[in-house]
């Protein structure tokens, strides 16, 4: 049935509070926007991909050369938001990149600091242990040492988003899930379980139920289950914070792993990247089990043995991942006053203060810089079917 709207009680509603939806709703509200947030579940819920201590933060990033600007906007971004919050927010204990130096991760990390014109940091196994004495690298691996990556603490920047955009204005309303929308070029119409919300404009940033919320989109992601794991080293000097670095290490068809320091949870944050563990966010195994915790421990064990002691906490976390691990941002294709984001791919955390910063432009300008142009949803074929 066609919605007409003839008042509208907010210029935009934003879809969604996690990291990207937050930042949103603080982009938005700080530019005069009476904004409404929605999300179906308690705030600082665990059920999506935005929960938990921490997020690696990196500088020399090799995925696509189109990130480079947005990083830099999103360092910027997060040193704004940690002033105007007085809490901190990114911490720079500097970061590792382990593997073969053939290997994606280590190649393209030096690359992408050498076109930045900086010297890269490259270790051999033995100045590696040297360094870091808790690592244990193959004779052939080498290290890529970036002074500038670090650690971003999660629940910290999104509780910040959350709390100063209500500041400026935004209501924010959790436990309240969206049934369904609907858009004219006049507005927008939103079904909750506690009544019909009428708006200007409309931003989707649903995670992993964003399928959910634009099924005429058939858009190409897949959800991952990703369990997360705090272990209890058997030599916490190693892993405290200003000694230990943020890692990642590619082991070939192991994949890739990655851990921080000890921050402020009991045990050290350990795991896997992408496991290919597909699932349904609605139906997902939320216990961590045996076998997961295995496939953690048979590389701990043998590159990070002091760090294989007792498995003292664990929780499951979701990625929302393209077929090219490259994000999703846009706007509808039938309905240019609604704007998505999504598909962090497992690597998107880091830029969610600018992914809020794009879905405002978007959303306000139908224009976003043109760095982005890449995550558009256009490179995989997106279109509208009838609704």
């Amino acid at each position: 049935m066609p919605v007409t709207v003839t008042e509208h009680e907010y210029d935009v509603v934003v879809l969604g509070l996690g990291a990207m939806g937050s930042a949103a709703a603080y982009h938005l509200s700080r530019r005069g926007q009476r904004v409404l947030g929605l999300d179906a579940y308690p705030a600082g819920h665990t059920m999506g991909s935005s929960h938990g201590e921490s997020r690696i933060i990196r500088r020399a990033y090799y995925e696509h050369p189109g990130y480079n600007p947005l990083l830099a906007r999103a360092y910027e971004l997060w040193e704004e938001l940690a002033r105007e919050s007085g809490d901190e927010l990114l911490y720079n204990s500097g970061g590792l990149m382990i593997g073969l130096p053939e290997h994606e991760l280590v190649a393209g990390s030096i690359a992408a600091c050498q076109e930045k014109g900086r010297t890269p940091d490259v270790l051999d196994a033995g100045q590696v242990r040297d360094r870091f004495p808790a690592f244990i690298l193959d004779d052939d691996e080498v290290g890529f040492f970036d002074p500038l990556a670090g650690i971003l603490f999660a629940d910290r920047c999104n509780a910040a988003h959350q709390r100063l955009a209500v500041a400026q204005g935004a209501e924010l309303r959790h436990e309240t899930p969206v049934r369904a929308w609907t858009a004219t070029d006049n507005g927008v119409q939103i079904e909750t379980d506690h009544g019909t919300i009428q708006a200007r404009r409309l931003v989707i940033t649903a995670g992993p139920w964003v399928t959910r919320m634009l099924p005429e989109l058939n858009l190409p992601i897949q959800i991952e289950r990703i369990p997360v794991f705090y272990w209890q080293p058997k030599q916490p000097e190693l892993f405290e914070l200003g000694r230990f670095p943020i890692y990642m290490w590619e082991r070939g068809d192991e994949g890739v792993f990655y851990g921080f320091p000890h921050l402020t949870m009991d045990g050290v944050k350990a795991g896997r990247h992408h496991n290919r563990d597909h699932c349904d966010p609605a139906t997902v195994e939320r216990v961590v089990t045996a076998a997961d915790e295995r496939l953690c421990r048979d590389f701990m064990s043998r590159h990070i043995p002091s760090l294989n002691g007792e498995l003292v906490q664990h929780y499951t976390c979701l990625y929302t991942t393209t077929v090219d691990e490259h994000f999703l941002i846009d706007y509808h294709p039938a309905h240019p006053n609604v704007v998505y984001a999504s598909s962090c791919s497992g690597h998107g955390y880091k830029f969610s203060a600018v992914v809020g910063e794009l879905l405002t432009d978007l959303s306000l300008t139908s224009q976003m810089h043109p760095a982005a142009d890449f995550l558009k949803g256009s490179r995989l074929g997106v279109t509208a079917s009838a609704r």
